[in-house]
């Protein structure tokens, strides 16, 4: 485990190093886990969505077209 100390500007931000953000960080984002005490900085992993297509299968009546209709629909029943 490496440790850096880091200087806080006026408005709370800190550098996050260069070599850590190109290693790890490749969407751009992190995530802030706060606990007490402490900020823990972990690189948000990227989703993959597709694996969750057609993964549930729900009878509804509306028209697909009417989404409005399809959410109400979908809220109703569950």
């Amino acid at each position: 485990m490496e440790v850096v100390v880091k200087e806080i500007d006026r408005q709370g931000r800190i550098v996050i190093p260069k070599k850590w953000r190109d290693k790890y960080v490749r969407s751009g984002r992190v995530i802030l886990r706060i606990k007490e005490g402490s900020i823990e900085i972990v690189p948000e992993d990227s989703i993959d969505l597709t694996k969750y297509f057609d993964s549930i299968e729900v009878d509804i009546e509306s028209d697909l077209s009417n989404w409005k209709k399809v959410k109400r629909e979908l809220r109703e029943n569950a």
